[in-house]
This record gives structure tokens, sequence and C-alpha cells, in this order.
């Protein structure tokens, strides 16, 4: 097995949505900008902690309240009430309200959103935030996120051990992984069958198959794209140079100037896939698994990404008891898998494979939500990058895709 790929889950793991959404486009003006305020004072993955965040009165006691930040489509969700099935009995055991908001559509969107309060030492008005790994970094590094209280947490001793000591944040003192997932390739079976005659895509040779002119996509997230497409062209996304960076960016602005990529989206893929506008995506394995059937992911054979979303605390935040008691909950293996079952996303928690036996016996055998060594040897984690390079990286892409 590949030196990379146990180190995965315990280096990086931890992301992922679940159907109609992850990531949604970028306008083109607000995608470049959104970039560079990320870039011009963060980091892709340093670990230490510049300072302890701020923090505020906690209204835990009296103010019975969590307001929670996450992706879209991340949470498990009964679809004829409209009702979130785990969340609503947090709620009823706890008497704790919780203002749900899908509003992270993409890391560096949703920094530039909060960007200035924080660095203005305002509130942002959220107890809990999802981000991916080395956006968590970043706001470690620089001081947004809150030191978690373990007593609150005593259902942390579940996280899967692999998890634990991550770069940008040794032992988990400031944050824990929600979901981890995978970036391949994904498709519409029919719309593919009928334009390149197979049942499945393997190779970015196929996605890049004139045939489908103007009916892929690939995902606004720098780190998904250029990682797939370093490995296809037979480098290592978690160990490259800047030529092999350089090199990737080359065959990208290729394939968008040719008209053969029809955008550069995050969870928006979704919809012109199942019309079948679009055939086939660099897209991410919850989004694909939770379409049905009638849809197809897997890892290229030149290999995928794996990453992980993590909840944090930011400064300020006015309920941060209760945030850590929302962490706690989502920490039992029983609604772990509950939502595991949902969002078809790696699951962190231990013991969630042996409640989804009760669930859905089937996903419990699911490489995809518990990933066996095959699957992780076909997965690569981004390499960490310096500020610098993240930003140099970052707005070679954005020119690249044409932002």
């Amino acid at each position: 097995m590949k030196a990379h790929s146990l180190q995965i889950v315990a280096a990086l793991a931890g992301t992922m949505r679940s159907s109609v959404s992850r990531r949604r486009l970028l306008q083109a003006a607000g995608i470049g900008g959104a970039a560079m305020a990320v870039t011009a004072c963060g980091t892709g993955g340093d670990s230490a902690s510049s300072g302890e965040a701020a923090s505020a009165e906690d209204l835990s006691d009296s103010a019975k309240l969590v307001n929670w930040s996450n992706w879209p489509s991340y949470l498990d969700i009964n679809d004829e009430t409209g009702e979130r099935p785990t969340l609503l009995a947090f709620q009823e055991q706890t008497g704790i309200s919780v203002t749900y908001t899908e509003d992270v559509n993409d890391n560096n969107e949703f920094y530039a959103k909060v960007r200035t309060q924080l660095e203005q030492g305002q509130p942002i008005d959220r107890d809990i935030v999802v981000l991916t790994d080395w956006m968590a970094a970043l706001w470690i590094s620089n001081g947004y996120a809150q030191k978690l209280n373990k007593a609150e947490i005593p259902n942390e001793v579940n996280l899967v051990p692999k998890y634990v000591d991550v770069s940008f944040d040794p032992g988990r003192e400031y944050s824990l992984p929600w979901q981890s997932g995978f970036g391949g390739l994904g498709y519409n079976k029919a719309a593919l069958k009928s334009a390149l005659g197979v049942d499945a895509i393997t190779t970015l040779d196929q996605l890049f198959d004139p045939a489908l002119r103007g009916k892929i996509t690939v995902l606004s997230e720098m780190r998904d794209t250029m990682g797939c497409i370093m490995a296809w062209q037979g480098n290592d996304p978690s160990n490259f140079t800047k030529e092999q960076f350089e090199q990737a960016i080359e065959a990208l602005a290729q394939q968008v100037d040719s008209g053969q990529i029809r955008q550069v989206t995050g969870n928006d893929y979704i919809g012109a896939l199942e019309k079948g506008d679009v055939v086939a995506v660099i897209g991410w394995s919850g989004d694909l698994f939770a379409l049905g059937d009638n849809f197809g992911f897997g890892l290229p054979e030149s290999g995928g990404m794996l990453w992980t979303d993590n909840m944090l605390i930011p400064p300020l935040a006015s309920h941060k008891k209760n945030a850590e008691k929302l962490m706690n909950y989502y920490y039992d293996p029983v609604v772990a898998a509950t939502v595991a079952e949902y969002v078809n996303y790696i699951c962190p928690v231990q013991g969630a494979q042996e409640a989804m036996l009760d669930i859905d016996p089937a996903l419990a055998e699911s490489p995809w939500i518990f990933p066996n060594a095959e699957i992780l040897d076909q997965s690569y984690v981004f390499m960490e990058l310096t500020i610098e390079q993240d930003a140099e990286y970052q707005r070679l892409f954005q020119t690249a895709i044409g932002n």
C-alpha cells in the first residue's frame, strides 16, 4: 500500500457533504476575490495557532441556542416533512434550539464573507462552522477558533484514532472532524453510455474525450481538481514540485480554453448532471451516491483526493457550551451512523459501523463510508502549502479557469 494511504486518514481526514449540494459555482468576480482574501493572510496547513481566539460571555445556560453554519445537504433530512431527524432529537433531548444554516458553499467564499469581522475582533454570529482541513488550518493558525472544553465532549473518545493528531491541530484542541470524503469521477450512467458507449468512467482520459466536449465540469476547490490532474499526469498530489503543479495548470487551462470543460463549479454540477446536460464530473463521493443508482462515482485509476471537513467554534461565539454539547451528540455512534446513512461520506466516529448494521447492513460494508485499504490506496491528501505557495497556486488556478 502506498505510504500516503493510511497517513491520509491520520493526517487530514474528514469532510463531506451529501446529496444536492456541497459547494456552489462562484461568480467570476467573487471567486477570485475570495481566493485572494484567503491566501493573503492564510496558510495551507501550518500547525501551530498564532494565538487564542477571543471569547465572549457564554450565554449557554440562559439562552438555549446554537447557531450552526454547515455545507448544503450535509445533514440527514426527512424529504417529506423537511425536518432533520437527528437535529430534532437533539433539541428534544437538551432543550437547545439549533439555527442550522447551509451557507458554507465554498471555503474561500465563506471566509471572504466573515473575514472582516474576524480581523476586527467582531463576532460572526455563529457558534459552529464546518470548514475543510486547509481552511480550518488557516482559522486555527490565525486565532479564529476557540479551544474546545473536552469535559463537555466526552464522546470525543469515539473519534477514530487516525483522525486525532493532524498537523494543523495536534490532539484536536480546536477542531473535530464532521465528515470526510473523496474527490473523484462522477457520471450520469445513461448519458455516459450514450456519449461514450461505456457504463463507467475510470480515467481522466475518458473525462477529456472530445466526445464529452462541453459536457463535463470540474470543481472550484483547487485542491480537488488539481490533485486529480496531477495524479493523472503521474505526479504525487501529496508531494509535488512547482513545475509539476504548473504542468497540471497548463493541462487544465487547455481543457477550459478548448470548451471541453463546461463549468468550474461547486455542488451546482448536481442539477446539470441529473438533467443530462453534464455527463461526467470531477465531483464528490457522497453527492453522487445520494443521487441514486442512475449515477456512478469512482476514484480515477490514477488516484483521487481525500479531504476532511471540521467543526470549529469561532471567536466570540455566544453559546460555546451548547456548541460543545452538539458536537458531543454527533459523536454518539448511533447518531453518527444515522447521519452517515444519509450523507454517504466517511464517518469519523468509532462504533458507527456497528451501529449501521441496525440501520442499513449494506452500508455497513460500504468502503466509501468505512474505507478499506484498497480505497485508501487510491487516494491522496493534497500537499500542505506555505502561505506563499498557496497564494501563488491559487492565482494560477484562478487564471486557468478564467477568473
